[in-house]
C-alpha cells in the first residue's frame, strides 16, 4: 500500500563517533546526552515535527540498542502516527546476505522499499550528530522553486576550519558550480551541513549507479554530489545562518553544551515556537540542600544538588553532596559526586560516580580549558586526582592508587 507523502526524512544515525572515545564506546553518537535533558537526536528529530516532515527513517547500525530504546514509537516528537511516523531502519539480510552499511549512500539505497512506499516527490537527509534548529520547510521551498535536482544546506565557517568539510563554490544564483571534500586549500568557506534534499528520481538513479560501481566509497560527499555536479545536474545551494555545530569531538560536544549557558540567544532551546522535544524520565523538582550554590547553570530535575555549581551543564537524576564543586563542566544524568570532591572543565559521564576529595581536571589557563572525561560508569576513587585532559574509561578506574594526591 502506497501513502503518497511530499517529502520524507532520512536520517543517519548509525555512526560510531569515535573521537567522542569513551562517551561512545557503548551507545551511537547521535543518542549521547546533551544539555541536560536531552540527547543529540532530539535536534533533527524536532526539527522534522516542526517542519511539518511527518515520515522519519531512522538508520542505524552501531550500538543500537540505547538509540533503539529512547527512539521506541516516536511518541514525544508526535512522531507515533497511524500513516507516517519514526521507523529505526538498521541493515538486514537481503538475497545477497547480510551487508552492513557501507557508507551514507548505500545506507540509503538499502532502504529503497522502505522510502518507495511512500512515493515521495523528495527525500530530506539528515545527520544524526549536529546539534542545530533548522525549519526544513523553507529549504524544501527554495529547493522547488529553484527546481533542484539537489539541494545542500550550507554554512559559512572561519576559514582556518574549512578543510575540515565539504566545500561548495557557487555563482550569483546560487548553483552549485563546484564542491570539494575536505581540501587542503578550500578555495570557499561555504560548508556542506551534511544535509541535502533530493528529487527523489534523480537520488535513485544515482544511488543505482553508484551501488554498480566496485570502487565508490558509496558516500554523498566523495560519490554522489560530484557525481551529479560533473553530469551537469542542477544542484543548488541553501544558506544557513542559525547555530550549528558538529559535535563530533570532545571539545566540541563540551562547547556546545556550555553555549546554552553563554550564548543562549544562538541556540534557543526555550523558544516556544520551535520546541526540542526529548524522552524524559517522570521526575521531581531537583533538591537544593542549605549550601547549595549554583551560579550561571542549568540544572534539570530529579537531582539532588548540595554543593557548588558555577557554569555548568547538570543532567537529570544528578547527587551533588555537601561541599562539593563544579565549575564549567557537564554532567549527565545519574551521576554522582561525594562529599569535597571537585569537578573543573570536564564531561562526567552517565553513572559515574567521583569519590570523596578526588579531583577532576583543572582550572582553565587562558580562554580555552583543557576538557578531561570520565567515561559512563567509571568510578574516580577517593582523593584521586585526574588530571587536565585524561579520559578514564572502566578499565582504568580499577588502577587502585592511580594518580593518588
Amino acid at each position: 500500500m502506497i501513502q503518497k507523502k511530499k517529502c520524507i526524512a532520512m536520517l543517519l544515525a548509525g555512526g560510531q563517533g569515535s573521537r567522542l572515545k569513551v562517551l561512545t564506546k557503548n551507545v551511537a553518537k547521535p543518542a549521547v546526552p546533551f544539555g541536560a535533558k536531552f540527547r543529540i537526536i532530539d535536534f533533527p528529530l524536532s526539527n522534522c515535527i516542526n517542519s511539518d516532515i511527518t515520515v522519519v527513517g531512522v538508520l542505524t547500525q552501531y550500538q543500537p540498542l540505547v538509540l533503539n530504546r529512547y527512539i521506541r514509537t516516536g511518541d514525544p516528537w508526535d512522531l507515533d502516527r497511524l500513516y507516517g511516523g519514526v521507523y529505526v531502519l538498521p541493515p538486514y539480510q537481503q538475497n545477497s546476505g547480510a551487508d552492513w552499511y557501507k557508507g551514507t549512500a548505500n545506507a540509503i539505497y538499502q532502504n529503497f522499499p522502505f522510502i518507495e512506499q511512500y512515493d515521495p516527490e523528495h527525500v530530506l537527509i539528515l545527520s544524526g550528530d549536529h546539534i542545530y534548529t533548522m525549519d526544513y520547510s523553507k529549504m524544501l521551498e527554495a529547493h522547488e522553486r529553484a527546481n533542484a535536482d539537489a539541494t545542500v544546506a550550507v554554512i559559512d565557517v572561519p576559514w582556518e576550519e574549512a578543510s575540515r568539510f565539504g566545500i561548495l563554490a557557487t555563482d550569483e544564483e546560487g548553483r552549485i558550480t563546484e564542491f570539494q571534500e575536505k581540501p587542503a586549500q578550500p578555495k570557499s568557506n561555504q560548508a556542506s551541513m551534511g544535509i541535502y534534499i533530493f528529487k527523489w528520481s534523480k537520488l535513485k538513479e544515482y544511488l543505482e549507479r553508484d551501488e554498480a560501481d566496485p570502487a565508490s566509497s558509496n558516500d554523498f560527499g566523495k560519490n554522489i554530489i560530484p557525481a551529479m555536479l560533473g553530469d551537469g545536474q542542477n544542484l543548488f545551494a541553501y544558506s544557513f545562518h542559525g547555530y550549528w555545530k558538529d559535535v563530533g569531538t570532545i571539545d566540541s560536544l563540551w562547547e556546545a553544551n556550555v553555549d546554552l549557558i553563554f550564548h543562549p540567544d544562538q541556540l534557543k532551546i526555550n523558544d516556544p515556537e520551535w520546541k526540542i522535544y526529548a524522552r524524559n524520565p517522570v521526575s521531581p523538582p531537583h533538591y537544593t540542600g542549605n549550601k547549595a550554590s549554583i551560579k550561571n547553570s542549568i540544572v534539570s530535575e530529579g537531582g539532588s544538588i548540595c554543593g557548588k555549581v558555577e557554569d555548568s551543564v547538570v543532567s537529570y537524576k544528578v547527587d551533588l553532596k555537601e561541599d562539593s564543586e563544579i565549575y564549567g563542566s557537564v554532567i549527565m544524568q545519574h551521576a554522582v559526586v561525594e562529599a569535597g570532591a571537585k569537578v573543573y572543565n570536564a564531561i562526567i559521564g552517565e553513572g559515574a560516580v567521583i569519590r570523596k576529595g578526588a579531583v577532576v581536571g583543572a582550572p582553565a589557563k587562558g580562554d580555552t580549558p583543557t576538557i578531561t572525561v570520565v567515561g559512563p560508569g567509571c568510578t574516580v576513587n577517593e582523593k584521586e586526582t585526574v588530571p587536565a585532559g585524561e579520559i578514564i574509561d572502566r578499565e582504568e578506574t580499577k588502577k587502585e592508587g592511580t594518580n593518588n594526591g
